[in-house]
């Protein structure tokens, strides 16, 4: 899809106020940063950095960036119009506004008549003069405005005129921006479409008038009295040319619209398109950018980033989670790591051929990269191409890639799954190839636990004996819990011969019983992730024995992680 210079698009990131809003979701003043610095790398124009003044952490975060700027983005602080009969220059929030430092400032302001009487409990004149206020006192102090009309398409529903005389009070007091809120999320496309449009052909007219005469908008004082003309703002670009704002738009996904809204609304004539990373937010989150960025730049043909920059998503996604502390969601569309995933036999043969056949864009676009997933739903396709991702060159015609295939379906029909541990599927093939390392042999282990009644904390013991390289080694160690102890105990006895075990981490421990309907006897299949700092890999144990699954998963996941570095280690030789 070629783009041109009239479909730019300006994206605005809310992370790190809007997205911090999701609940189970928290961020220190140095996450902020650090997903600030990446949004910055990604291209994205507009950061909005909070609240200054709402909370100490935003305080300290503007005063940080001030010390040291992002390169490119515009770091935004956002605030509120001011108090109901009070004045712009005498709100103490608009003061930290101001000391925030920042160029741009965002003002949201009321849309929806029931919020103004029934929220605000004021006029809705005194409304008006409340954006005019506040918009026009910041603009005195040099700053520039992006106005985020809140509830707007509520707004505009339950009345229309009063809605866009809201709109009109940003334009006369000097918003450069408009950006149209669906805060409750529960607008459809069609709806969102029908009144973008109405919104560009109403400020055409209003442009036309500015043309014409100085904008005007009367409202309240304080005092509630008639004020008359309180804004004579000149709408004038650089050559003093009159201009109107653009129109922004802002999503929510309480309707799983977010995104399909968003580009109804570009697609309606919408300059900026406001999200978040993930789509993280309050409720049931915001825009997903994405998904947002993808779609409008590769499909339809809207210039959001540079096409290098597109290359980052994937990772700016997984790092964005990862500084949150939440788990990737593996299925997201674009960045999931299962987006460009195939299971089915027929699937992978045919993307084989040609990735045309089953994948909407090239997953290296947007960073991404295409999976061939392992299960008893594998065909001989399946684990040729996954046997090929790893660097094992296996041959169709030869009984190995069969015998791979059919010890997979075998050991699935028991509870194994290894489209979720990849490692482990690795070290099957070199099983059954006959060329699986031998870097250790476990001899046996034993679990000790201590539960003291009237404690909530219980103590555990494991002892190993393991052989290395001929010699018998016999070790013990404590942890919180028998895993805990077992990966211990393993660690400390393999450590004096492999000394990088010391950079591999347990990362994620998961449990699921498999046929519940047995009881205690159930059978129980634990994935265990681990990763040395660059790379994550994942192993399976199953088992009626809790501790024995765990075992299985434990030393497999440490025997990969000694593969890894192996292998890595014959590749720096090879190339020097």
């Amino acid at each position: 899809m070629t783009t041109n210079s009239s479909s730019q698009l300006w994206l605005y990131d809310t992370t790190l106020r809007d997205g911090t809003q999701r609940e189970g979701l928290s961020v220190s003043i140095e996450d902020k940063l650090r997903i600030a610095r990446r949004l910055d790398q990604l291209g994205i124009p507009f950061i909005e950095g909070g609240w200054p003044g709402a909370n100490p952490k935003d305080v300290e975060f503007f005063w940080q960036l001030q010390e040291n700027p992002l390169k490119f983005a515009e770091i935004v602080a956002f605030c509120s119009t001011r108090r109901p009969n009070t004045t712009a220059a005498t709100e103490p929030m608009l003061q930290d506004i101001l000391a925030a430092g920042t160029r741009w400032v965002t003002i949201f302001g009321k849309s929806w008549d029931l919020h103004v009487t029934t929220g605000l409990k004021t006029t809705l004149e005194e409304n008006l003069a409340m954006i005019c206020d506040t918009i026009e006192y910041l603009r005195s102090q040099g700053r520039r405005i992006i106005y985020d009309a809140e509830h707007w398409f509520d707004g505009y529903k339950h009345n229309r005129d009063y809605a866009l005389q809201t709109l009109e009070a940003a334009i006369a007091s000097g918003a450069e921006w408009l950006v149209l809120c669906d805060t409750n999320g529960g607008t459809l496309p069609h709806e969102i479409s029908q009144i973008v449009q109405d919104v560009n052909s109403h400020l055409s007219l209003v442009s036309q008038c500015v043309a014409e005469v100085p904008s005007v908008v009367r409202a309240a004082s304080p005092t509630g009295e008639a004020t008359g003309v309180i804004s004579q703002v000149p709408m004038t670009n650089d050559k003093g040319q009159r201009t109107i704002p653009k129109i922004g738009i802002h999503t929510h996904n309480d309707s799983e619209m977010a995104v399909a809204n968003a580009i109804a609304a570009v697609m309606a004539g919408a300059k900026m398109v406001q999200g978040t990373i993930n789509g993280y937010g309050e409720r049931c989150g915001n825009a997903n950018l994405c998904s947002l960025i993808p779609n409008l730049q590769l499909k339809a043909g809207y210039s959001c980033i540079t096409e290098d920059q597109l290359t980052q998503l994937t990772e700016a996604s997984r790092f964005v989670s990862e500084v949150v502390n939440l788990a990737p969601d593996e299925h997201a569309a674009f960045v999931g790591r299962s987006a460009f995933a195939h299971k089915g036999g027929i699937h992978v043969s045919a993307v084989e051929r040609n990735p045309l056949t089953y994948e909407h864009i090239q997953p290296e676009q947007v960073g991404n990269s295409r999976r061939i997933v392992i299960s008893e739903q594998s065909g001989l396709s399946n684990v040729l191409a996954k046997a090929r991702s790893f660097g094992i060159e296996l041959d169709q015609q030869k009984a190995q890639a069969r015998e791979i295939l059919q010890r997979l379906k075998e050991l699935e029909s028991e509870g194994f799954q290894f489209e979720a541990a990849e490692a482990s599927f690795v070290l099957l093939m070199h099983e059954a190839l006959g060329n699986r390392q031998q870097f250790f042999e476990v001899k046996g282990f034993q679990v000790h636990c201590d539960l003291i009644e009237g404690k909530e904390i219980s103590n555990a013991l494991a002892t190993v004996k393991i052989a290395v390289e001929g010699k018998n080694i016999l070790e013990a160690a404590e942890g919180n819990g028998p895993v805990a102890a077992l990966d211990a105990a393993l660690r400390k006895a393999l450590v004096n011969f492999y000394p990088q075990i010391a950079t591999f981490d347990l990362t994620d421990y998961k449990v699921r019983i498999l046929n519940g309907h047995t009881g205690t006897a159930a059978k129980t299949r634990v994935l265990v992730e681990s990763g040395n700092g660059r790379q994550r890999w994942t192993t399976v144990g199953v088992s009626t024995n809790i501790l024995a699954a765990s075992y299985q998963a434990v030393v497999e996941g440490l025997e990969y992680g000694l593969l890894l570095h192996s292998q890595a280690q014959a590749a720096l030789k090879t190339s020097s």
